[in-house]
């Protein structure tokens, strides 16, 4: 396992949320993209997401980044589970097998298929109730 990075969901407030933490960490944002950004295939956007945040990233060390995005308005968010763990991994199959593992009798968000920002990418609740995101993101060395 490379590591494991929180993942903060916002309802609208993300990219003030990470603009606080800027401050906070003393850090600067490496990337943000909205909503209105994606690339063309990748589905539709309403018009009332077009400027939330899809995904931001702010390293608060040389280690860990806190990362983030807003859930689409028809989304519900709850404060308490807006909080997921990303799991980065080394392989595509310690992706799939970690994925699989932590599926099992949990409920999954999205399936770990390739996406357009990663090699593998998925989406699930285990069991107890704990919010996972598995990523394998091939290394640039090897592109």
């Amino acid at each position: 396992m490379k590591n494991a990075e929180p993942y903060l969901i916002f309802d609208g407030e993300c990219a003030e949320a990470f603009t606080f933490y800027e401050i906070v960490f003393a850090a600067k944002i490496a990337f943000l993209t909205h909503y209105k950004d994606l690339p063309p295939g990748t589905g539709e956007v309403a018009e009332a997401d077009r400027e939330r945040v899809v995904h931001v990233i702010l390293p608060i060390s040389k280690e860990v980044s806190l990362m983030g995005a807003d859930c689409p308005s028809g989304m519900k968010n709850t404060r308490g589970d807006n909080v997921w763990l990303t799991l980065n991994t080394e392989s595509a199959d310690e992706a799939r097998q970690v994925f699989g593992r932590l599926s099992e009798g949990g409920k999954m968000t999205m399936p770990l298929e390739k996406t357009f920002w990663a090699e593998l990418y998925g989406m699930l609740t285990d069991k107890f109730g704990i919010c996972w995101m598995v990523n394998y993101q091939v290394p640039s060395n090897n592109r």
